[in-house]
């Protein structure tokens, strides 16, 4: 495994614990891929700015019981973890909000180039979640 590839992940998911964006998105190439889970593709930081600020506006999370992995060259990452959650505001095409907690296995894969990440993968169950917030 390559602990540089480990130590980018590592910092990239510290600065999303801490809310500290400005580091969260310095770690991103500038073209750096986004596929949403069960949704499109995205390309570009701006495209990646504008997903994370819906995110920070509608939900409060933070990720525990991280496991992370990475091939021996560096190039590509992987990481397991749990999302812990709150959802604060209602999210287009998703039940009303109205601070429903939650916990979700999640896992994402990475592609990383210049010691940043440029691509970025993300799974987790959302009918499982919808089931968790619709109660």
């Amino acid at each position: 495994m390559n602990q540089d590839s480990i130590n980018l992940i590592e910092r990239y998911y510290a600065a999303f614990n801490s809310a500290d964006m400005d580091t969260f998105l310095n770690l991103l190439t500038d073209d750096v891929i986004h596929d949403i889970n069960q949704g499109k593709r995205e390309i570009g930081k701006e495209a990646f700015t504008q997903f994370m600020a819906c995110m920070n506006y509608n939900y409060k999370e933070q990720l525990v019981d991280m496991v992370i992995m990475a091939t021996a060259d560096g190039k590509r990452a992987a990481a397991e973890f749990v999302v812990l959650g709150e959802y604060i505001k209602s999210d287009e095409g998703l039940p009303a909000a109205n601070g429903q907690t939650y916990r979700l296995p999640a896992g994402a894969f990475f592609e990383i180039r210049d010691n940043k990440v440029a691509r970025i993968t993300n799974y987790y169950n959302l009918q499982d979640w919808i089931a968790q917030v619709s109660h």
